[in-house]
């Protein structure tokens, strides 16, 4: 007989597994098998819950987008334009979503997205509330938000694209800092 109340807490452990384990292999070649037994849980229970690799995949991208447009939520309210734009940075940078495997993942997803149409949407809705939320602050600050929107969105994935390469942990401290160093000359 099934646990009631399992399921949540079981596709939870197999979204988090996911990443896990994408984070550490450096790529979208871990097997459900993999992702089931660091879930503590059998592949046939992942593919039941899932379907495929690829939904478990999806499901993990769109845990990760969750989380971080939580974050920035938690942060906006009534601190201004400024303030918008620092809980934009912050969130990209906040533990949770700075983590080794976590960025390692993200980045996966996006190759994932070059050969799935559903990867590629979540992503590109990604893009565009992130250039929309960074226009909106940058606004009242700056006669170029379109353009500095931009070029901060090319510069949190970069950031994340060059910490994924590196050996050892991520350094968010570093990261944020690098990021807030160019909102500063950008608004003068």
């Amino acid at each position: 007989m099934p646990k009631i109340g399992a399921e949540p807490i079981r596709k939870a452990a197999l979204i988090n597994a996911a990443i896990y384990e994408v984070g550490r292999a450096g790529s979208l070649e871990v097997t459900v098998a993999q992702i089931a037994k660091r879930a503590g849980m059998s592949p046939a229970l992942a593919h039941h819950y899932f379907g495929s690799k690829e939904q478990i995949f999806l499901q993990a991208m769109r845990y990760i987008l969750r989380i971080y447009g939580n974050q920035v939520r938690d942060s906006l309210p009534g601190h201004g334009p400024r303030g918008r734009l620092d809980a934009i940075v912050n969130a990209s940078f906040a533990p949770q979503n700075f983590q080794r495997e976590t960025v390692s993942a993200w980045l996966n997803f996006y190759a994932l997205s070059l050969r799935h149409e559903e990867a590629a949407r979540l992503l590109r809705v990604y893009h565009r509330r992130l250039r929309s939320n960074l226009v909106l602050a940058l606004r009242p600050l700056t006669d170029r938000p379109e353009a500095i929107a931009e070029t901060l969105g090319a510069l949190i994935d970069g950031v994340y694209l060059r910490a994924v390469l590196r050996r050892g942990d991520t350094d968010a401290k570093s990261a944020r800092t690098m990021v807030m160093n160019y909102l500063q000359e950008a608004l003068k």
